[in-house]
């Protein structure tokens, strides 16, 4: 993550029953727009994730993953965001989730004080941050992108699929990483 994003100026730490401890590192960055404030997890893909209906999980082999959201800086209180982030990677633990591209994660409530999300679109990796390569028999770590969804879109989704709501947002040029961003139009 530090030879794609640089180094981490904030980090925090959460451990949940059971579960290994999830870290979340803050990384600053700046495009054409303005500043940026990444945030990504360490600690998800410590354990492979495994099929739920599987009787048996395989404590090497399986998917492993990090997430990462990319927010506008300074247009919201993102750093609360810490612990939500938290929840969700530890989600493949709590819950016996395999977390891929395409998946809908909802943590209940607001990502952030006043955000207008509870649920992101886990998007496809690569982007960012490449696969980190690890010895046979390991699968590789992939860094899922998250993607903010209003509660109308993360409906629209369950119907229509992550692929039509991504083709939505390009059509009418979404800024994904807007933290106080309205719904696309869904009609």
């Amino acid at each position: 993550m530090r030879s794609a994003l640089g180094e981490p100026d904030a980090r925090a730490a959460v451990t949940f029953l059971g579960t290994d401890r999830i870290e979340v590192l803050r990384f600053r960055a700046a495009d054409q727009e303005g500043d940026l404030v990444r945030y990504a997890t360490l600690g998800m893909s410590a354990q492979p994730m495994a099929d739920p209906t599987a009787p048996l999980a395989d404590p090497v082999k399986g998917p492993r993953a990090e997430l990462v959201l990319s927010v506008r800086a300074g247009r919201a209180d993102t750093g609360k965001v810490l612990r939500p982030l938290a929840v969700l990677a530890a989600s493949p633990q709590v819950e016996g989730v395999i977390v891929a591209p395409g998946a809908s994660l909802d943590v209940g409530e607001a990502l952030w004080p006043g955000a207008p999300f509870s649920s992101v679109l886990v998007a496809e990796p690569g982007g960012l941050v490449e696969d980190l390569e690890l010895d046979a028999p390991l699968d590789p770590v992939r860094f899922l992108p998250l993607l903010p969804m209003t509660p109308n879109e993360a409906a629209w989704k369950r119907v229509h699929g992550g692929q039509a709501l991504q083709e939505r947002w390009l059509t009418h040029g979404t800024d994904l990483r807007d933290p106080s961003r309205r719904s696309v139009p869904l009609e």
